[in-house]
């Protein structure tokens, strides 16, 4: 767990943003220091699974969703992976009126919801599961956990274990998601995620979860393609599509195309 202490930016001191940025930096040097071993291993599990044809699921609601499609799909990114992410909690950039936030917060503490969404897939015996939450109590990430390990299939958890530990469950089990994971991967979050003081407000701004969560899906896919490599396999890359007149990417993209479609086969059978 980080030993972080919140910097406090006063006027005409220390800026605002300069203490952001210092602070994002160390989170991240201490991810480095302290999970990359587990990160590693998610990676390796995460290869083993695709290289046997299987798939590895992201789910997140609410902002953690961007940490799906972080992954895929996106340039550098590959067959193999899959973003689960669900509109009707994930969508509220309007935040009041249709499609606003009061739902979706209410829906991500609704017991039984996620085994709605699990049912609509035909999982195989070689998917896995990342599952992000930065609290991780809320009952629609805890009972995603649950399902997938029901269905026996392995989950990765992206979670803060500082706001994590200190936050009270929320699911009638008494369980969070640290609980029902088989690798757990600290985003090195402090409570309430943010993490610079300002004279004058209440609450701390500088939410530091996308930093570090993107930092952790990006070494996760970098190292499960080594892996993957390493055992003969090569994965089908998404190549950027923005160099004008490289017919070569063009290609490749089709390509990616024809590989994710052949990858979710087993999904709808």
């Amino acid at each position: 767990m980080p030993d972080f202490k919140p910097d406090r930016a006063v006027g005409g001191t220390k800026q605002a943003a300069v203490t952001f940025f210092e602070q994002a930096i160390n989170l991240l040097q201490g991810l480095k220091r302290t999970q990359a071993d587990i990160i590693q291993r998610a990676a390796e599990l995460c290869a083993e699974r695709i290289a046997g044809g299987g798939l590895i699921f992201l789910f997140g609601n609410g902002h953690s969703r961007m940490m799906c499609e972080e992954m895929t799909p996106r340039q550098g990114g590959y067959a193999g992976f899959v973003a689960m992410v669900e509109l009707a909690i994930s969508n509220h950039a309007a935040i009041i009126g249709s499609n606003g936030l009061r739902a979706p917060l209410y829906l991500e503490n609704y017991e039984g919801y996620a085994e709605q969404i699990l049912r609509g897939f035909h999982f195989g015996a070689n998917d896995a599961f990342i599952i992000i939450s930065t609290s991780g109590i809320r009952p629609v990430v805890v009972e995603m956990a649950m399902g997938a390990q029901k269905r026996g299939l392995s989950v990765i958890a992206i979670v803060s274990k500082a706001h994590c530990g200190e936050a009270k469950a929320v699911h009638s089990s008494g369980k969070k998601l640290t609980d029902c994971a088989d690798f757990v991967i600290d985003n090195q979050c402090p409570p309430g995620d943010c993490v610079v003081e300002l004279e004058g407000l209440d609450w701390r701004t500088g939410p530091v979860s996308t930093i570090t969560g993107a930092m952790i899906i990006n070494m996760i896919r970098c190292a499960t393609a080594e892996a993957l490599l390493q055992r003969g396999v090569k994965p089908t890359v998404l190549p950027s599509h923005q160099f004008v007149g490289h017919t070569g990417a063009e290609e490749q993209l089709e390509c990616f195309y024809e590989a994710y479609r052949k990858s979710l086969k087993h999904l709808f059978e």
